[in-house]
């Protein structure tokens, strides 16, 4: 038989927990918390940021009756103190603002509840983006940012979504046409006058089967996408049938970085060279990157009305419609070329101009044979891929959102953490926040 803990001790003097005293402490959230916390950063940061619009949408008015909504910036900072600790989880957060100091201070005695969290986080996405674009324009135009130098990759995070939901496009009719059939009873028994407890239950079963349905009908739609997608890219014949996600539509099967391939959606990421301050985001369906190079380039140059000197990508972007397009802008690409390392096993030269290469094509070939180009494209890594592990080592693992739309707000918040740690590294913080 063991020994208990005081025959343990012994005669040992040890201090003892005691938690029956009874005391009076007269001390305020504020005084709890450490002068020096980064949760008085983070709210400070709040303060700073332009939440107008989401003051707009507020019912709640001077004068009118109605209960007084949660100050938008005690959900905007509780968001991104959580982001930047690692927390992905609205239930999750929702407790710790009832027993962590930081989070108790933040909300200030507000009550928040998980549902209003989680409504928070996704509901405004293209705020969030503002917020991004705005922070790195004050930067711009500090000089303290010049964009001269971007580099872009992309990272596949799991989708909120199982391997096993996929269908192929019969078992998709079958599916949607047996949950219309559900929901008609259900609406057809709702027609009765149930008591409260019994009303409320079908209602929420019938908005169960009616979400359903909604996605069914989405995934009809996705499946028409990928098969119209893999016609465009000459996809053989006997191939598989395609096949599309009954919990999440726009989820699509992807390799990962461990070589699976498991249902996800693909996180675009754009990033300044000297600062690696990411400067814009996009969240795509596609597996792959080809094609996006294009795309991201030209968002770079409408949100900040500047044209980068050079892009640095690696060989998933290498398309030439792509680099073509990027060089025809006047920026130079860095990247990898196709079967480079294949034809000079071959005693090949890949650095000289092919039949059909576009000027700039030929121009992005002699570029990559020169010591300047493989310089260059050595920094690639350490800018691109910085942000990516940043954001993987603070949960951006897995999505708990589904649509592609949800996704992408869920990512911003990932950004939006990462930017601000950066920005107080550079010291560049309290200029942001002074303008």
């Amino acid at each position: 038989m063991s020994k208990s803990p005081r025959e343990q001790r012994g005669d040992a003097r040890v201090k003892l927990p005691e938690r029956r005293q009874v005391e009076m402490q007269f001390l305020s959230l504020d005084q709890w918390l450490d002068k020096d916390h980064r949760a008085r950063i983070v709210w400070a940061y709040a303060e700073s940021v332009d939440l107008s619009d989401l003051y707009a949408s507020i019912k709640s008015r001077l004068g009118h009756d109605g209960r007084d909504a949660i100050d938008p910036r005690i959900l905007f900072a509780l968001w991104l103190l959580a982001t930047i600790e690692g927390c992905t989880s609205a239930r999750r957060l929702a407790d710790l603002t009832t027993r962590d100091i930081a989070y108790m201070w933040i909300c200030g005695g507000v009550s928040v509840n998980y549902h209003r969290l989680s409504d928070f986080r996704v509901d405004h996405g293209a705020l969030l983006e503002r917020i991004l674009v705005d922070s790195i324009g004050v930067l711009l135009n500090q000089g303290l940012v010049t964009l001269q130098t971007v580099a872009q990759d992309g990272v596949r995070v799991r989708a909120s979504a199982g391997s096993t939901s996929f269908r192929r496009g019969a078992k998709l009719d079958a599916c949607l046409q047996e949950a219309e059939a559900h929901l008609k009873r259900l609406k057809s028994q709702s027609d009765k006058d149930p008591s409260g407890d019994e009303r409320r239950a079908k209602a929420a079963a019938e908005r169960a089967v009616r979400e359903r349905v909604e996605r069914l009908a989405r995934a009809k739609e996705e499946l028409a996408e990928v098969q119209q997608q893999r016609e465009k890219n000459r996809v053989k014949p006997h191939s598989k049938e395609p096949r599309a996600s009954t919990t999440d539509p726009d989820a699509r099967k992807m390799m990962m970085g461990d070589g699976g391939y498991r249902p996800a959606m693909n996180v675009q990421l754009a990033s300044d060279g000297d600062s690696r301050l990411v400067i814009s985001v996009d969240v795509v369906k596609a597996g792959g990157d080809q094609g996006q190079m294009g795309k991201m380039h030209q968002k770079i140059v409408d949100d900040y009305g500047k044209l980068p000197e050079i892009y640095l990508v690696d060989g998933g972007f290498s398309v030439k419609d792509d680099i073509v397009r990027v060089e025809q802008r006047r920026t130079k690409v860095y990247g990898v070329l196709k079967d480079e390392e294949n034809q000079l096993a071959k005693g090949l030269d890949p650095y000289q101009p092919k039949r059909g290469d576009a000027p700039e094509m030929a121009a992005f070939r002699a570029r990559m044979g020169t010591a300047e180009g493989k310089q260059q494209y050595s920094r690639r890594a350490g800018i691109a891929e910085f942000p990516n592990a940043e954001c993987r080592n603070r949960g951006l693992t897995q999505f708990r959102v589904r649509g592609v739309v949800k996704a992408k707000a869920q990512a911003m918040w990932h950004i939006l953490a990462h930017n601000f740690n950066r920005l107080r590294n550079l010291d560049f913080l309290h200029v942001v926040m002074a303008n």
